[in-house]
């Protein structure tokens, strides 16, 4: 128990609050200037739609996502409940392999504007999916709706409505994307014919227990949190995972995915692509930033990704068969990790807790990215794809 709490502290963007205190008490570099809104606010009408069952949700206008730099892809969508699931499908249809990307929090599809062009390129069928409240995906307004076991739902019924169990299929998670998407191959293996895993991590906890409590004086807290963010510095300075003086925070960093969960839950000044920006290693540009705030220009529209940090408490006892399933998976399996993700997420242990684990691992050429961060799609999306070419060439009959 006592080593999982340690390889989660900063499962996800839990590495930001730690670095951002950090910052602020360190840093004279002010980060870059970050959109209050995205462009599309003005003039945004909202619409309130109600499924059949009952629940309220909206819908990011398409305008909100004209001219996006990088991304000339049109969604498409699969409705699962009442609510529409969009995804990008490129390269052919009837490609001999098919590879499924799946995003964490607080991003979307646009996180692999940098490598669908040479996965798609190397002749391979790509599909890029945005999980409900995120991109162009239906957003239900109320964050109670959102639920970990949902999410891995849907994702059930979203590869069986597209019938990809029935392709040779490689699936490439991070961050969230690897909570839900590992769950899934643990639960169903022969889903899949190849797993990939970047900075992620699929945790256990002992049934009944709080892993993250939420924090005691939120109002001083979250004002910490946000002054704090906007004192890191847009570049990020490498990280030397053996200098001696490095401390990704270790158990005390629990606490700070707490202040983490309360701070993008219930503070108004919470923006996605401000956090997007903060982990990654290059600095963004203004345009790029536009784009990561495109599906939420206002409030309501952030039900889903105000909750997503918040799931890690519902994930005690619900996790641990599909763990179990991981430790069976036998088909090849890499990691490719950015380096310079800066909390436990990023530390060598939780690479190498994975590489243990999971047996498709022996054999491949496991790597660390030096100047990635945790979002390493966005920082080294060309040499990820790369890899991932060569490991599908490598593996396939």
């Amino acid at each position: 128990m006592k080593k999982t709490l340690l390889i989660v502290g900063s499962v996800l963007i839990g590495a930001i609050v730690l670095v951002a205190l950090l910052f602020m008490i360190l840093s004279l570099t002010a980060c870059s200037s970050t959109p209050k809104d995205a462009a599309c606010v003005e003039g945004v009408e909202v619409e309130i739609m109600t499924t059949a069952d009952g629940v309220e949700f909206v819908r990011t206008p398409d305008a909100c996502f004209e001219n996006l730099p990088d991304w000339p892809y049109e969604p498409q969508y699969v409705e699962i409940d009442g609510l529409r699931q969009a995804y990008v499908d490129v390269g052919p249809a009837d490609a001999e392999e098919t590879i499924l990307l799946l995003h964490g929090q607080p991003s979307w599809s646009y996180l692999y504007r940098k490598m669908i062009p040479g996965l798609e390129g190397a002749g391979h069928r790509v599909i890029a999916m945005d999980h409900l409240g995120m991109g162009r995906s239906d957003k239900p307004s109320d964050p109670e709706y959102y639920t970990y076991q949902g999410h891995v739902d849907r994702l059930e019924a979203f590869i069986q409505e597209l019938e990809l169990d029935d392709t040779n299929l490689t699936i490439f998670v991070q961050d969230w994307g690897s909570l839900i998407g590992l769950n899934v191959v643990g639960t169903h293996p022969d889903w899949f014919d190849r797993l990939v895993v970047g900075n992620g991590f699929l945790p256990t906890f002992e049934e009944g227990t709080i892993p993250y409590p939420l924090p005691e004086n939120p109002r001083t807290t979250r004002n910490l949190f946000h002054q704090a963010v906007l004192n890191l510095p847009a570049q990020q300075e490498l990280i030397d995972w053996e200098d001696e003086n490095f401390d990704s925070g270790g158990e005390s960093e629990i606490s700070y995915f707490s202040l983490w969960i309360d701070y993008a839950r219930n503070d108004e000044r919470f923006r996605p692509e401000v956090f997007v920006e903060a982990q990654t290693y290059y600095d963004l540009t203004p345009e790029e930033e536009q784009a990561y705030a495109a599906p939420f220009p206002s409030r309501i529209f952030m039900g889903g990704v105000r909750a997503f940090p918040g799931l890690i408490n519902q994930l005690p006892g619900v996790t641990d068969s599909a763990w179990a399933g991981l430790g069976t998976y036998t088909n090849p399996f890499l990691t490719i990790w950015g380096n310079n993700d800066g909390g436990n997420l990023g530390n060598p242990v939780v690479q190498q807790t994975l590489l243990d684990h999971i047996p498709g691992s022996e054999g491949w050429d496991h790597v660390r990215l030096p100047e990635a961060s945790h979002f390493l799609q966005d920082d080294q999306g060309e040499e990820v794809t790369r890899r991932i070419n060569e490991f599908i060439a490598a593996t396939s009959e």
